[in-house]
């Protein structure tokens, strides 16, 4: 029982150490990993490659189809190259397995020793994620000598050789059985590993191992497939395309399995690394001739799995993919993707508001469903932000989720002044029969002009970082201040003139003005956050 506790606990410490390097490299190289997956789409050489060396890079297939699926669920990547990235993906992730069953076991300790050091001493700077991607690595060749010691007395019971034995004739049963395993395991890695060691011992027989080994990339499929049963129709489609092309190679390579292994057996390697060889070539192949049908299997997964109806006609986030919270740097960004999408609305709001002004009270319950799907996205990215936790982020990346968190309360916070401005004017205007005087209207018109103008550029601003632009922003911010100002002065002057239309409207008008004042403040804070940039990122930018 002890025994069995310790392969257990080695297989979670693998996954862990993958989950550990994962999360590191994603941190500090997460935005140019997400570059070079968009930049790599156009060929599908490149895109094989990409996802080669991304799944290199960060240990774990699954890390790169979490990137390629929140891809196509914003529609930045098409299937098809998505599916082409995913197949370089189960190649990559083969690759690393071979590697890692090399005799590594000196680096273990290093590797732990250094990365906590890092770790713990520059928690939040490049360094200390890469010391934590460090650690994660130690963890992983840790991990692997534990399996095989773990493993080895296991496969000495005698009940144990009794259930193996049984596997010996029904090529789809023991693949199968494969699948199961690495499901349990949770890593088709694991799984293979143990498989390797249970034929180094004798317990299965080569023939058996080959179809083990087969099922556990096939159920590495079906554990993607289980990952994205919550997301939406593009994630399953990313899932279900690597799974039937498995399933796909696993069919035609199962009726040659004893055929495989009479002639792999004929070459001068012990069994143990031709298990780990057979699974290195079995994916490269099969990934290698199905880049070329990433089209039509597309064009499949787009049949089986539709865009679902939507039911709810209200406002919902879009991209809050909450599997790439593990990863900071895609997390931001969709979270500032959202963000952007607030203004959208506010941009609506103030159109809208423009309509309410000249006397269309209906618009004014427009306004009200428009606040509401400000106030949706704004709970959402909320909330959303809420489950990073800040303090293990980077610098730069905690600067920035301290901005979109600015940014989203600021335009929630316009949007409710926008709500109010327009339920006075329904109130205290066109509901009472008093309308603005003609010069009033005009006014007011000019500086929603100016306030919709200041709403975009803030917009890019947050999105683009860009000094020039932040610049620009605040002398926009004043340039409207400056004209409000002068607005009021004219109000004034038309009391003094006696205007009956500016004396009836006079306190509305003047909050009016008050409150556009406010919503300029609240569009243009984003640029004093970029020009308040420490100069070395000035420098980088």
């Amino acid at each position: 029982m002890l025994t069995l506790l310790n392969l257990l606990s080695a297989v979670a410490l693998l996954i862990w150490g993958t989950h550990i390097v994962r999360t590191g490299i994603m941190r500090v190289y997460g935005a140019d990993l997400r570059r070079v997956l968009s930049r790599s789409v156009a060929k599908k050489p490149m895109a094989f490659m990409a996802g080669i060396g991304v799944t290199a890079l960060v240990q774990s297939s699954n890390a790169t189809t979490l990137l390629v699926t929140s891809f196509v669920a914003q529609e930045l990547v098409g299937l098809t190259p998505a599916l082409v990235i995913i197949l370089g993906a189960d190649v990559g992730t083969a690759l690393m397995a071979r590697i890692l069953t090399f005799d590594l076991s000196w680096l273990s300790p290093l590797f732990i020793f250094f990365g906590v050091v890092f770790f713990l001493g520059r928690k939040q700077t490049r360094a200390g994620q890469l010391g934590r991607a460090s650690i994660g690595l130690g963890l992983i060749l840790l991990a692997l000598q534990l399996i095989v010691a773990a493993a080895t007395p296991i496969t000495q019971a005698s009940g144990v050789k009794v259930i193996f034995s049984s596997l010996t004739g029904d090529v789809m049963l023991d693949a199968l059985i494969g699948a199961v395993f690495a499901i349990i395991s949770y890593s088709s890695l694991a799984a293979v590993l143990i498989t390797a060691t249970l034929t180094a011992t004798g317990v299965i027989s080569f023939k058996v191992a080959l179809c083990l080994v087969i099922g556990a990339n096939l159920g590495s499929g079906l554990l993607a497939m289980l990952n994205n049963s919550t997301a939406n129709a593009a994630g399953k489609r990313v899932a279900l395309g690597s799974l039937l092309f498995k399933f796909i190679g696993s069919l035609v390579v199962l009726p040659f399995v004893d055929i495989l292994a009479v002639w792999l057996h004929k070459l001068p390697v012990n069994d143990e690394e031709l298990v780990i060889f057979f699974h290195v070539f079995y994916n490269l192949i099969r990934c290698l001739i199905m880049v070329p049908f990433a089209e039509p299997m597309a064009r499949l997964c787009r049949r089986l799995i539709r865009e679902e109806p939507e039911s709810d006609l209200r406002l919902k986030p879009r991209h809050l993919d909450p599997s790439a919270l593990d990863t900071p740097a895609l997390a931001l960004a969709n979270a500032s993707r959202e963000t952007l999408r607030m203004g959208d609305v506010l941009d609506q709001m103030l159109a809208t508001f423009a309509k309410v002004i000249h006397g269309e009270v209906r618009e004014d319950r427009e306004i009200r469903r428009l606040d509401d799907d400000v106030d949706v996205l704004y709970t959402a990215i909320k909330l959303y932000l809420a489950q990073m936790p800040k303090e293990d982020l980077p610098e730069d990346d905690s600067r920035r989720w301290a901005e979109i968190i600015e940014m989203a309360l600021n335009l929630e916070m316009a949007g409710d002044i926008l709500e109010r401005m327009s339920g006075d004017v329904a109130d205290k205007s066109l509901n009472a029969g008093r309308p603005f005087s003609v010069d009033g209207l005009n006014e007011l018109d000019a500086l929603l002009e100016q306030l919709t103008s200041n709403l975009r550029l803030s917009l890019s601003v947050f999105l683009s970082q860009d000094m020039t632009s932040a610049k620009r922003l605040r002398r926009a911010k004043h340039r409207f201040r400056i004209t409000n100002r002068r607005y009021s002065h004219k109000h004034v002057d038309r009391l003094h003139q006696q205007n009956v239309q500016s004396i009836e409207t006079s306190s509305l008008h003047l909050g009016l003005l008050g409150d556009m004042k406010r919503l300029n403040s609240l569009f243009c804070a984003v640029a004093y956050s970029v020009l308040e940039q420490p100069n070395d990122e000035r420098d980088e930018e």
